[in-house]
């Protein structure tokens, strides 16, 4: 089994027990987090395939005043990410992978450049902060230049899915921050 099966599989296989005390530290850490409260506009993903549920998360950015943005996949471009407004009112669709998403609405759409924070989805990730995402290199394309943006990307997971090493490609983006618990 590979790696990217293996940790998915440690995920998926939490106890609701260690889910929900592993849940209650990172949002805790999310709720004394400067950087975060501090932000605007933050980019966030639904929860899909046993990753930390982003609900209670984006209800407290809600709360905090904060602008939401999910993910869709660019409808042009089906390499990148576009980013659209989230509010409780948003209907969402299934995209071609399963996962939620807003329905595409141009006037919704934020440039990732005016992103504050991105909260960035792994399958697994290192010390050094290189991550394994589901194999479609998304979010590395669009973090490539993200420190000249004076973007934030931050990873949320699980203690589970840390391990020793990634054996990254030179194209792989090493996050500054990953919550976890």
């Amino acid at each position: 089994m590979n790696i990217r099966q293996n940790i998915r599989q440690k995920r998926r296989q939490l106890s609701s027990c260690e889910r929900n005390i592993a849940q209650q530290a990172i949002y805790q850490k999310i709720i004394h987090h400067q950087a975060i409260n501090a932000a605007k506009n933050i980019a966030i993903f639904l929860s899909f395939d046993g990753e930390v549920e982003t609900q209670p998360i984006i209800n407290y950015l809600w709360q905090k005043n904060k602008s939401v943005y999910l993910p869709i996949i660019h409808p042009f471009s089906s390499k990148h990410l576009l980013f659209l407004k989230y509010t409780s009112q948003t209907q969402l669709i299934k995209n071609k992978f399963g996962i939620l998403e807003p329905e595409l609405n141009i006037l919704n759409v934020l440039p990732s450049h005016q992103l504050d924070i991105i909260f960035t989805p792994l399958v697994a990730f290192d010390q050094r902060g290189y991550r394994m995402g589901m194999g479609g290199g998304f979010y590395d394309r669009l973090l490539a230049n993200y420190q000249t943006q004076q973007i934030l990307p931050i990873g949320l997971a699980f203690a589970c899915q840390k391990v020793r090493h990634i054996d990254n490609q030179p194209w792989d983006i090493q996050l500054p921050e990953i919550i976890y618990a």
